[in-house]
């Protein structure tokens, strides 16, 4: 819990606040401390950024950095294409549920032509 609690500072002070009185960024950190709680050694995210305000979105990709350094896979299934490349590996690009492109990340993020192809970006 300590661990979690250094990654989520803000989590300390919501300990005693009711679920339905938590803003959509404090539920994000909720969800993603008691996952972490179990020692996992795979974590899905998904969506990860939907709903949430610009910092926490960026404290939430921080968090899935931090979590690929201390050796945990990550599973992000994300719509904003951005910030899913910011922390992904490999990109797996999905349309109509078929895959239609997959690869190192670095290829999407270093040609402009194939990712306003794939992503319209």
């Amino acid at each position: 819990m300590k661990e979690v609690c250094g990654i989520f500072s803000p989590l300390e002070y919501l300990m005693e606040r009711e679920a339905e009185n938590l803003s959509g960024g404090e539920m994000q950190m909720v969800a993603i401390a008691r996952a972490l709680l179990g020692s996992p050694g795979l974590v899905l995210f998904d969506e990860p950024s939907q709903g949430l305000a610009p910092k926490i979105v960026q404290d939430v990709l921080s968090t899935i950095l931090h979590l690929k350094e201390e050796g945990i896979s990550v599973l992000v299934v994300e719509q904003n294409a951005e910030a899913a490349l910011s922390v992904a590996d490999r990109a797996y690009i999905l349309d109509l549920g078929r895959i239609v492109w997959s690869g190192p990340t670095a290829q999407l993020r270093e040609n402009p032509a194939l990712r306003r192809r794939l992503l319209g970006a």
